[in-house]
């Protein structure tokens, strides 16, 4: 995984609050840092708005992620996010950290559209599935 890989970046600084006992980042705060990214992205680029009056939008199903590489203040770091599958009810979405080039996290979320109000799933919309598409460069795995 490298950053030619994403269309997206959020930039952010790393806090010196972040930081655990042994001086490097902790682990939870880099999750942190992706959910950043995933919030940003979904802000700008799918017009959603996470606040508590949204209608609907993505619930986070699962999370995996992988660290590369420690993490230690101070730094400036970019996070990638990009929507890598779009299923029927759910999405596929891959995230990075990146201090420069060197990747520090990389992380596969999984994304479920739903309907905040009734409280239950339903099909991502198709201008959704029509602004990942025009947005992303390299295009999402579809369901068929």
């Amino acid at each position: 995984m490298q950053k030619a890989d994403f269309t997206y970046f959020y930039e952010m600084a790393v806090r010196w609050g972040d930081l655990d006992v042994l001086g490097h980042v902790n682990n939870a705060e880099l999750i942190r840092y992706l959910e950043c990214g995933r919030i940003a992205y979904g802000d700008e680029v799918l017009n959603l708005r996470f606040t508590p009056s949204i209608d609907e939008g993505w619930i986070l199903a699962d999370l995996q992620c992988t660290f590369h590489r420690q993490l230690r203040y101070p730094a400036a770091i970019t996070v990638g996010t990009r929507i890598s599958r779009l299923g029927n009810r759910s999405m596929e979405l891959t995230g990075a950290i990146f201090l420069g080039d060197e990747l520090i996290l990389s992380a596969r979320v999984v994304g479920v559209w739903f309907d905040y109000k009734a409280q239950k799933s339903k099909p991502i919309p198709d201008a959704v599935r029509a602004a990942v598409r025009a947005f992303e460069k390299i295009q999402p795995e579809e369901a068929a």
